[in-house]
């Protein structure tokens, strides 16, 4: 297949290089508007032509597939019209600005027998197919409760880069600062609600007047509940200050409870007390060293045969669209959970949107 990207900021080098690692395609294309930045994008990326227009991108390079990695308020246009000519379409998060955008492309894909596609890459990285593998085995019998939490490093680079540009894309979201990660923290909890979902979400700012009445009216700390039509509810927080950054989840269940921690790829059964007494409490801890230094030893394996990178969740999350291109598997990210992401980032923006 031939393959182009349109939008050539930062997170595109990541699609280019695991399209590249998987050896599944051909990159052949890329777009932008600016001329430096597709450019630049060339030049890194040696075999690349580069292009200023989509739709003649697609033409002349002949694209089977193209990866959208530009700001969620153009995707609902790019990629209907992508599809319209012919390609597949793998998106970049937010998929759009909202359900109503969300429903667009999803309608065009169908309309049009194109494959759409969505970078919910933490639903592959390690922990979460362990869970997965302990749901399909009902290791945890019915979930009760799921608690997340997502950090937002306003410090780190690309935090500094939105909270030092009022004009950034990020501030023309629904959801502002929260919209740009809700996509990561919501994929993973969706297949475990049944719809409809009744959403609650307060929100507030800690960090200090920084002097520019925009950048100061937007809150940096989320906190959300959300209960399923099943019985099953979740609480969220995405912190912009709580340390250390977390992108962690624990999963209640009628069996047992598990705990993932997504930067250090591991997944444990949370600690129990079956013995009595002072003994009780004396094992659990040396039970959970177990279980942690079995993690260790699977990433060590991991990292010895190079499956062990940054973006090894996005690997195995492309490997599963371009199978379903080529009809040798199911869309790795159904359409119904990337509609109901987008309801409830609706239902979360309405709930910051209410009077107090």
């Amino acid at each position: 297949m031939r393959v182009g990207i349109v939008g050539c900021g930062k997170i595109a080098d990541g699609h280019a290089e695991q399209l590249r690692a998987m050896g599944r395609a051909d990159l052949v294309a890329a777009c932008d508007r600016e001329p430096l930045m597709v450019e630049r994008f060339a030049q890194r990326w040696t075999g690349v032509t580069g292009h200023a227009d989509m739709a003649d991108m697609i033409r002349v390079e002949r694209l089977d597939a193209v990866h959208i990695v530009t700001p969620p308020d153009s995707h609902a246009q790019l990629a209907c019209q992508a599809m319209e000519l012919g390609c597949h379409v793998f998106l970049e998060k937010p998929f759009a600005l909202d359900a109503a955008g969300t429903r667009r492309i999803l309608d065009c894909a169908r309309e049009t027998r194109r494959r759409i596609g969505v970078n919910y890459l933490y639903n592959f990285e390690t922990p979460g197919l362990r869970l997965r593998e302990l749901m399909d085995e009902r290791a945890l019998g019915d979930v009760v409760h799921i608690d997340t939490s997502y950090g937002y490093n306003l410090g780190g680079d690309y935090g500094m880069a939105v909270m030092g540009d009022p004009a950034h894309w990020v501030h023309r979201l629904p959801g502002k600062l929260f919209h740009n990660v809700l996509d990561h923290v919501l994929a993973k909890v969706v297949p475990f609600l049944e719809e409809p979902v009744t959403v609650n979400a307060f929100a507030h700012r800690m960090r200090p007047d920084g002097g520019d009445a925009a950048l100061d009216a937007m809150p940096d700390e989320l906190r959300f509940t959300l209960a399923g039509a099943n019985g099953v509810t979740v609480s969220g927080m995405v912190s912009s200050h709580a340390r250390p950054v977390s992108h962690a989840m624990k999963v209640y269940g009628t069996r047992d409870t598990v705990e993932l921690d997504y930067a250090a790829r591991t997944l444990v059964r949370s600690a129990r007390q079956d013995q009595p007494s002072a003994l009780g409490r004396l094992f659990p801890a040396w039970i959970q060293a177990v279980r942690f230094a079995g993690n260790g030893a699977r990433n060590t394996g991991d990292f010895m045969r190079n499956r062990f990178h940054y973006f090894q969740c996005m690997r195995v999350l492309l490997g599963g669209f371009y199978d379903a291109i080529e009809g040798r598997g199911e869309d790795p990210v159904p359409h119904a959970y990337i509609l109901r992401v987008a309801t409830l980032i609706d239902g979360i923006v309405e709930a910051l949107e209410r009077p107090a």
